[in-house]
């Protein structure tokens, strides 16, 4: 068999492994019966709008010049795909030991099953979400789709790579593990999410960016309200960041298996 049929059929292999487990997934969590894999996109959206509600209540309609509703949006859906993806590796081995008695599957593709249903429940309720929001007159249209994607895309890709260098770290030790909720509203001031860089004062605004999630979070909100709303990000310096983090991730995963068999 030539190199290029051999790496297809190896592709083809990777992929259906994958799917398999997401499949899997879908019914362990869900069950067969119900809802099933729509509760994965009913939940992060009844979560989003619960708090657009709420926030209603207690802000403006506006707030510098930003409509709650889009600023609510996409604060809350991006910490949520955050929030989901760390979350959705954490023992996400454990839970699959058994499975890696079969040769062909890897820890690899357990942890990148489970990332590739979460980011793809969050991204439909995140769609599900703005249509909902579009029809109640609450926000407008992307005013550019390129940047709203990428800016989704670097997010979901940098909290991939979290996720598993902290579940990387679960392995070795259960205090991290019964650190991670700590950690995840750790996050939540500096991810970006419920503030806008353009909001704070230069040297406060220098000190969240540093930190690489504001970036693909101020991206997405460029894409949604276009030039007229000041927004600040470093596209190189959030790729950068994607690829550190999954480097990084990939190399602690690398000996993953060290640590269940030493278990």
């Amino acid at each position: 068999m030539s190199p290029p049929i051999r790496r297809t059929s190896e592709l083809k292999n990777h992929s259906a492994i994958i799917g398999a487990l997401m499949m899997r997934e879908i019914i362990t969590r869900y069950g067969r019966e119900g809802l099933g894999f729509l509760w994965l996109v009913a939940e992060p959206l009844v979560f989003c709008l619960f708090v657009l509600a709420l926030w209603s209540l207690i802000k403006p309609e506006y707030e510098h010049g930003i409509r709650l509703g889009a600023f609510v949006m996409t604060g809350y859906m991006s910490m949520l795909l955050i929030r989901h993806m760390i979350s959705g590796s954490m023992a996400a081995v454990e839970a699959n030991v058994g499975l890696l008695y079969h040769r062909q599957i890897s820890i690899l593709h357990i942890y990148l099953s489970r990332a590739l249903l979460e980011v793809s429940g969050t991204t439909v309720a995140f769609i599900v979400v703005y249509i909902i929001l579009l029809a109640l007159g609450q926000v407008n249209l992307p005013a550019n789709y390129l940047l709203l994607y990428s800016g989704w895309t670097i997010l979901a890709l940098q909290s991939t790579g979290l996720a598993w260098i902290l579940a990387a770290f679960a392995l070795r030790s259960d205090v991290v593990e019964r650190i991670i909720p700590v950690l995840q509203y750790g996050l939540i001031p500096i991810s970006g999410a419920f503030v806008m860089a353009a909001w704070l004062p230069q040297e406060y605004r220098d000190i969240l960016l540093v930190v690489p999630m504001p970036h693909a979070v101020e991206m997405v909100r460029a894409g949604v309200f276009g030039e007229f709303v000041a927004t600040h990000y470093d596209v190189a310096y959030a790729l950068m960041w994607v690829v550190i983090l999954n480097l990084a991730a990939l190399l602690l995963l690398s000996r993953a298996r060290h640590f269940l068999e030493a278990e």
